[in-house]
């Protein structure tokens, strides 16, 4: 159809007279997009989308169109306007995330440990021209690279690193799909192990290994558990002697202390009868009260010491009470004299 008619078929009858006259000249059936869009997430190269002049591409959806046999442009979701016959949609691409499982396969690690990994990864076409003549088919060509990736990741690791370093494994494998993908108009978003499979043998020997470990820590806590038992102990005897010996220091300063202050009292007491007897004997007939006074202890203890039968004690010459008190007097008198 001619531009001419084009145009007139628009100004009088729009898209529906367009597809009314064009549709039956070009013997077109409807599409199964369904069917397509799943065939071209599958990675098919079979079926073309049709051109029906005035198309509609889906959003999130990227059409390749060529004209005659050479890429001409990429269609952007909304309505576009083609050529019949010299323009041909020649690839649809899908904008959207794309999930790809990666089936399990085998794996042998750094310290030759025979593994089965399964994993699913997330990509998205960034560059549609690219993913169209790039690769003959984008999505399997990822899928083959994920695969090898995750084979090569795994001879670089461990036994036990499989699992510690289980983020970086994953980490790894989208960078190395996206630095391979270039040329391919794809990116990588991300990658996720689902499961990691080993022999039979190798999983006996991971659970004696964890028990023995189990052991060891209960070991290794009951001898911990031991070791501050007996330091508590022993931190409670010093504590306890310390206490002890502290509280009889206490008591010790607390008796010399009662004994110096018993003392001082008694001294002071003393001090003060000396010099009431010494006021008493200024006084008109003190000295003689002084001389009874002393006389009449001087007999009471004389008298004491005969009750309590130590006679040995008495002088010989001691005599009645009324010469033991001249006696006294006169040792009083000589002791004033003196």
């Amino acid at each position: 159809m001619s531009s001419a008619t084009l145009r007139h078929a628009l100004q009088f009858g729009g898209a529906a007279a367009i597809r009314r006259s064009v549709l039956p000249k070009l013997h077109a059936k409807p599409l199964q997009a369904s069917t397509f869009m799943n065939s071209r997430r599958r990675g098919g190269r079979g079926k073309e989308q049709m051109n029906t002049v005035i198309n509609f591409v889906p959003q999130q959806e990227a059409w390749v169109v060529e004209r005659f046999g050479k890429f001409h442009d990429i269609l952007e979701p909304g309505l576009r306007v083609l050529y019949p016959v010299v323009d041909v949609i020649k690839y649809v691409h899908t904008l959207k995330e794309i999930v790809i499982e990666i089936p399990s396969q085998s794996g042998i690690t750094q310290d030759n440990v025979t593994m089965h990994l399964d994993a699913v990864i997330y990509i998205k076409i960034d560059n549609p021209y690219k993913a169209s003549y790039g690769v003959e088919d984008p999505e399997y060509a990822v899928a083959q690279l994920a695969q090898t990736t995750m084979r090569s990741e795994l001879g670089q690791l461990k036994l036990d690193e499989v699992f510690k370093e289980r983020a970086t494994l994953n980490w790894n494998i989208v960078e190395a799909i996206n630095e391979a993908a270039i040329p391919w108009g794809l990116k990588c978003l991300r990658c996720e192990i689902k499961d990691i499979a080993l022999p039979d043998t190798v999983v006996e020997d991971m659970q004696r290994q964890v028990s023995a470990e189990r052991r060891k820590r209960a070991s290794v806590l009951e001898s911990e558990g031991q070791r501050e038992a007996a330091v508590n102990v022993a931190e409670g005897d010093k504590t306890s002697q310390i206490l002890a010996s502290e509280a009889e220091r206490r008591e010790q300063v607390n008796q010399a202390l009662g004994e110096a202050e018993a003392i001082e009292a008694k001294a002071i007491a003393t001090a003060k009868a000396i010099e009431a007897v010494a006021a008493a004997m200024q006084k008109a007939g003190g000295s003689d009260a002084v001389k009874m006074k002393i006389a009449e202890d001087y007999i009471a203890a004389f008298g004491k010491i005969a009750k309590e039968g130590n006679t040995m004690l008495i002088p010989a010459n001691a005599g009645e009470p009324a010469s033991m008190v001249a006696q006294a007097l006169s040792i009083y008198d000589n002791v004033k004299a003196k």
